[in-house]
């Protein structure tokens, strides 16, 4: 596979243009993988053309971004030819003004120290990891503003947010003058489709606003690796993720997962390049973000891009068909 096989999209409005499929740092970084590790799945991303490097100030507590950043420095790439995106809204210290929140105190001073962590002059996206309606709209789009406007970031985004609350921001961004969020980073798969096919319809038709998913495998769920149970060494297995492991063992989910194996094998695919292909087919998807604690499940994942040609009307049906879409989408 070539890095000319990697279709770019823009990032919603804007003039960035990110990889389809790009690689994120959740639960890995740290748990799961050291900076050497760290290097060597980012170096076989980016040898299919990923150019989009996701992460947050609260995955392990701030150690996912010193690793990534680590790593970015033993990887010596130009700045100019990857996408660096972090998210703040849960915070690393504890206080009354630094937890779930997006006042201006902790935004002005949480991404400089990501910056920082990171070893970077800029980050591209900066993200508000969830809504706070503790503080006013118009408080956190200024200061995301602001932060663009002093060189820390390109662009902002939000993750998670309602219909509604991005289109507040956005409004407020226009009332004033000010820089207006481009993306959102929803959870999208097959098990979870209704926010991006229902609630953001109009907002995409509208805006054009783009988004970066995630966990387009259900945390592994669709992978068909849970259905003997959560086995050593997969991240439902780690210290903390208990509540992660009870999901994935919900036994509703395994006759759909059986399925999508069963088709999978029909395309000479695994579940998790169909699964992965099958939120690339979105349009309304600028990349999906890919995660990997092994440079050979980089692989794996990437190979998606070849079996995104073969999701014709018939499979996405039979897709549909096992998990069925929305109502209203």
């Amino acid at each position: 596979m070539t890095t000319a096989e990697m279709p770019y999209r823009r990032l919603g409005p804007s003039g960035l243009r990110v990889s389809v499929l790009s690689f994120g740092s959740w639960v890995t970084f740290k748990d799961q993988v050291d900076v050497d590790a760290a290097v060597e799945c980012m170096a076989a991303a980016r040898e299919v053309g990923v150019n989009l490097f996701d992460n947050a100030e609260v995955y392990a507590g701030g150690e996912s971004e010193r690793i990534m950043g680590e790593a970015l420095r033993r990887l010596r790439w130009p700045r100019h030819s990857y996408v660096v995106t972090s998210k703040f809204y849960w915070g690393i210290h504890e206080g009354p003004t630094t937890r779930n929140t997006l006042n201006r105190k902790y935004l002005m001073e949480a991404i400089p120290a990501s910056l920082e962590r990171f070893g970077l002059e800029h980050l591209d996206v900066v993200y508000a990891h969830r809504a706070d309606p503790g503080t006013p709209i118009a408080e956190t789009v200024r200061a995301f503003s602001d932060a663009i406007d002093r060189g820390w970031a390109h662009y902002w985004g939000t993750s998670e947010w309602s219909a509604y609350e991005i289109r507040q921001a956005l409004d407020v961004a226009e009332r004033y003058g000010l820089h207006a969020p481009i993306t959102e980073q929803p959870q999208y798969h097959l098990l979870h489709r209704e926010r991006m096919e229902v609630e953001y319809r109009r907002l995409f038709d509208e805006t054009g606003y783009g988004t970066t998913t995630w966990s387009p495998l259900a945390s592994g769920l669709l992978t068909g690796k849970y259905l003997g149970g959560v086995p050593e060494g997969s991240r439902a297995a780690l210290p903390g993720y208990g509540w992660l492991a009870e999901q994935l063992k919900d036994p509703r989910h395994d006759d759909r997962v059986r399925g999508l194996m069963a088709l999978a094998e029909e395309l000479e695919a695994t579940p998790a390049q169909l699964a992965i292909a099958w939120c690339a087919a979105n349009p309304d998807v600028s990349t999906v973000i890919t995660g990997a604690s092994r440079p050979e499940q980089v692989v794996e994942n990437m190979g998606a891009l070849q079996v995104l040609p073969r999701l014709d009307a018939e499979v996405m049906a039979r897709l549909d068909a096992l998990f069925p879409p929305p109502k209203g989408a």
